[in-house]
């Protein structure tokens, strides 16, 4: 079970602990659109492919990130954790992910030894984690927190409309949008983790 230490702890992107499969774009665009009442439907599309590729293997499949809060402005992507047994263990699931469609771009041994998978359509993100990682669990508070508290969901919105609007203006990728809107985050963060008793 992962510790109220490791679920607070904030870890730093770094690039050099990303291994690639697949070359990342040098620049993207950045949508960010009003919530769209058809992400939950889409969800459910994914986490259903997903189940018949990898079956027993497919340990839990929640929706995460902005398209899982109703009424928050997100990038018309869906965020889904998968936990498998063992995420460093890639013949595992890779191979049937892969043939259902769903490609693993990368992998993050520094960070949980997270793997990185996507969907094409409908449009998702598939992150790939060992059972009990901080990180999940992360991703399912905030998910919760925004859902209960619309002061945070609004503040968060400016922050996503912002960073959009100055990577878009300026160039850059998905990294630099999550690094600009980051302060805002940690800061909603830190009240739910304090509202929890994580933290003082």
């Amino acid at each position: 079970m992962a510790s109220a230490a490791e679920i607070v702890r904030n870890h730093e992107y770094d690039p050099n602990g990303v291994e690639y499969f697949v070359p990342p774009p040098k620049s993207e665009h950045i949508e960010v659109v009003p919530y769209d009442p058809a992400w939950p439907d889409a969800f459910e599309e994914l986490a259903a492919r997903i189940r018949a590729a990898l079956g027993d293997v497919a340990l839990s499949i929640e929706h995460v990130g902005s398209t899982s809060v109703p009424g928050l402005p997100a990038k018309p992507i869906i965020d889904i954790d998968l936990t498998v047994p063992d995420s460093r263990d890639e013949d595992a699931y890779r191979p049937a992910l892969e043939a259902a469609g769903f490609p693993v771009l990368f992998r993050e041994p520094v960070f949980h030894e997270h793997r990185f998978a996507r969907s094409d359509s409908p449009p998702a993100n598939i992150h790939i984690w060992s059972p009990d990682c901080p990180e999940a669990i992360r991703h399912r508070m905030l998910r919760d927190w925004l859902i209960a508290h619309p002061e945070d969901r609004e503040l968060y919105a400016a922050a996503k409309f912002a960073s959009a609007e100055q990577i878009n203006a300026e160039g850059g990728m998905v990294m630099d949008y999550n690094q600009r809107k980051q302060p805002v985050i940690r800061d909603i963060l830190a009240r739910m983790f304090r509202a929890h008793g994580l933290i003082d």
